[in-house]
């Protein structure tokens, strides 16, 4: 542009309501050109209070608050919850529980990639692969309902194991699933990895440094994506990660591209590790018998008055931990998902904070898009995969 015919910078809002904003994130751009020359970032519109309203819940019933942090991998902040109070009870869940935990938590991280990956590409104008992995989603929606009676919000675990046992047809059916995903991995990828214009939008875009990503509080596939391989399923195995045979997948750049096939990766290596637990699987009970932490089974409770005073008890009493502070993290699908938990004995949560691997990602993603074109942002956001339910707690 000329001295001649000058230009005045435009203030912009991107969201709360803009379709590349996938929640109640606003972005606000001041742009020279179509170039992004500041912006900042605005959370905070669901207004659930989660951790607040914790502490006027029962510990068992925290759990369906899970449910909303990232509501498309609820199986996993299940687990990570329960996780962390059972550490604060200082309690060993049954064999086959365990084995449950990682196939659902698998199933989960496929099941938000799926549409982190597709969602990405529809914001650059690549609508296909957003259905070719919508299909498989649904597929194991479908066994996600079978389990638990829920699609989206599942409530599955339970403090002490899940809430019910797979069904005899789950592993050849999840088997099916799995021949289904590989087969859309392999189609997606033959559209995107050598796409000239995918590749044009995304390589080279949001970069971040490994310093800076680590500076940042980056975990997850955001992190790995600059090189760097940690993962707490590895860091600090849980449920005998380290027993299963499966990769790290690392990029080298920590840019857009690498963000998204980190994750196209990662599904692949989530249905390795999916297919060895079918495999290992121990027969057994799937929540803990102490009768201080989970319900007796039905036939206890109708068939004998013991069985109904300990139901009663339990559901009036509720579980209650010993004083104490602990701190549990699980790897979620965006990262680590952490909740740090104080109880002061009593049937309720005295406080827990819960760590959304989303909060930083969120906080980096102004330095990412200053100095920037205006569409790249929308490419960054959607490899990022924020989560506005983990943000707004």
């Amino acid at each position: 542009m000329t001295e001649n015919s000058p230009t005045e910078r435009m203030v912009l809002n991107v969201g709360p309501a803009h379709p590349a904003t996938h929640g109640a994130i606003r972005l606000f751009v001041e742009l020279d050109g179509e170039t992004i020359a500041k912006a900042s970032t605005e959370i905070g519109y669901l207004h659930r209070a989660f951790e607040k309203h914790s502490e006027h819940s029962t510990w068992s019933q925290v759990i369906p608050y899970t449910d909303r942090l990232n509501y498309c991998s609820s199986l996993l902040n299940n687990v990570g919850y329960c996780f962390a109070v059972e550490k604060l009870l200082d309690l060993e869940i049954p064999e086959r529980a365990k084995f449950i935990r990682v196939i659902v938590s698998e199933l989960a991280r496929i099941m938000d990639h799926l549409i982190c990956v597709g969602a990405a590409a529809v914001d650059l104008g690549a609508l296909s692969n957003f259905w070719y992995f919508f299909n498989v989603r649904e597929k194991i929606y479908d066994f996600t309902e079978k389990l638990c009676g829920a699609r989206l919000t599942t409530n599955y675990t339970r403090i002490g194991g899940v809430m019910r046992d797979l069904s005899p047809d789950f592993a050849d059916g999840i088997r099916g699933v799995l021949k289904d995903l590989n087969g859309a991995i392999r189609d997606v990828a033959r559209l995107l990895e050598r796409n000239r214009i995918f590749m044009d939008r995304t390589q080279g875009v949001g970069v971040i440094s490994k310093e800076d990503a680590l500076s940042w509080g980056f975990t997850g596939p955001c992190l790995r994506a600059t090189g760097i391989p940690y993962d707490l399923r590895k860091a600090q195995p849980y449920y005998y990660y380290d027993t299963y045979d499966f990769e790290i997948p690392v990029g080298t750049a920590g840019d857009t591209y690498d963000r998204l096939m980190v994750r196209i990766e990662e599904m692949r290596q989530s249905a390795r590790i999916i297919e060895q637990a079918l495999t290992r699987i121990p027969p057994g009970p799937v929540i803990s018998g102490d009768p201080k932490i989970a319900l007796p089974p039905k036939e206890r409770v109708y068939g004998s008055i013991e069985g109904l005073m300990n139901h009663f008890m339990l559901l009036i009493d509720g579980i209650k931990p010993p004083k104490g502070e602990v701190y549990g993290a699980i790897e979620a699908a965006n990262g680590e998902l952490g909740f740090y938990i104080i109880s002061d004995g009593e049937q309720r949560p005295y406080r827990i904070h819960c760590r959304p691997p989303c909060f930083p990602l969120c906080s980096a993603f102004v330095a990412l898009v200053e100095g920037g074109m205006i569409a790249d942002a929308i490419a960054v956001l959607g490899s990022l995969n924020i989560i506005v339910g983990e943000l707004d707690r």
